[in-house]
C-alpha cells in the first residue's frame, strides 16, 4: 500500500534540488503531482514525464508564488487538472547572502517576498479548497538557520523564521477543520547546488554534523511523505529539524 495514493500535492519550486526530491517520492508513494517551476522548463518538462511514468498524474506549471495572482491562478488550474488539492509544501526559496551592513534594501525584499511571502500566497489560495473538504496538510519549508540564525544571511533567517510563526498560526486557525500545518526544517543538504562548493569546505560542515554527512533531497522527502500521510494524523504545528543532528 503506498502511503499517498489518490492524494494530490503542489509543490512549489520543484525542478531542481530537494522541490525535486519531494516530487520524486511522493510520486512513488502514489501522489498526484503539481509542481511549480520558475524558469527551467527543460528541467520541469523532463520531470514531468519522469512522475507521468511512475503511473500517476503530474504537471508542471511555470507559475511566480511570489504573486499573489499567479498563486489564485495556479491553485485554480490544478483544481481543474486534477479535482482536489490534499497537500501543499511550499518549498520555493532564494538566498542573497551577505553581511547585514552590506546587503542592499532591495535583497531583503526579494528575499522576503520569495520565500516568505510565497507561503502566505500559497496557503490563502488552497484554504478554501481544504476547507470545503474538511482536510489538508500544509508543510512549509523552513531551515536550520529560520531556528537559529547565521551571520551573512538576516534576510534569508527572516524569511524562514517567519515561516515558522506563520505556520504555527495557521495550525491553531485550521486545525478544527482537519487541515495540519508543519514546518520542515532542513540543514545542510546536499544538492546541485552544493555540488559547486569547494570540496574541503564541505568537509568541514560534514563533519560538525553528528551523523557526519550532509542529507539528500530524499531524507527531507520521506519527511515530508510522512507529515503528508494520514500516519501523522495527530500532528500539526510541529517544526521538525531534518538536519542530522546539527541543532542538538
Amino acid at each position: 500500500m503506498k502511503l499517498l495514493e489518490g492524494k494530490t500535492a503542489i509543490i512549489t519550486g520543484a525542478s531542481r534540488g530537494i522541490g525535486k526530491g519531494i516530487a520524486q517520492v511522493f510520486a512513488a508513494q502514489g501522489a498526484n503531482v503539481a509542481f511549480t517551476y520558475s524558469s527551467s522548463s527543460e528541467a520541469a518538462l523532463a520531470l514531468e514525464k519522469e512522475l507521468i511514468d511512475l503511473g500517476v498524474k503530474a504537471k508542471a506549471y511555470q507559475s511566480n508564488a511570489a504573486n499573489f495572482e499567479d498563486a489564485q491562478t495556479l491553485v485554480k488550474e490544478v483544481l481543474e487538472t486534477f479535482g482536489s488539492i490534499d497537500i501543499l509544501i511550499n518549498n520555493a526559496g532564494i538566498t542573497k547572502d551577505n553581511l547585514l551592513m552590506r546587503m542592499k534594501e532591495a535583497d531583503f525584499d526579494q528575499v522576503i517576498e520569495v520565500n516568505l511571502k510565497s507561503v502566505f500566497n500559497m496557503v490563502k489560495a488552497v484554504q478554501k479548497t481544504m476547507l470545503k473538504q474538511r482536510k489538508g496538510s500544509i508543510i512549509n519549508m523552513s531551515s536550520v538557520v529560520g531556528v537559529k540564525g547565521n551571520a551573512g544571511q538576516t534576510n534569508y533567517a527572516a524569511s524562514k523564521a517567519g515561516i515558522i510563526g506563520f505556520s504555527k498560526s495557521v495550525a491553531l486557525e485550521l486545525g478544527s477543520r482537519n487541515i495540519r500545518s508543519n514546518v520542515v526544517a532542513p540543514g545542510f543538504i546536499e544538492t546541485e547546488m552544493t555540488a559547486k562548493l569547494d570540496e574541503k569546505v564541505v568537509e568541514g560542515w560534514r563533519a560538525g554534523i553528528p551523523l557526519k554527512r550532509g542529507g539528500t533531497p530524499e531524507d527531507i522527502a520521506n519527511t515530508c511523505v510522512f507529515l503528508a500521510s494520514d500516519l501523522s494524523a495527530y500532528i500539526t504545528g510541529q517544526v521538525i529539524n531534518v538536519d542530522g543532528g546539527m541543532l542538538t
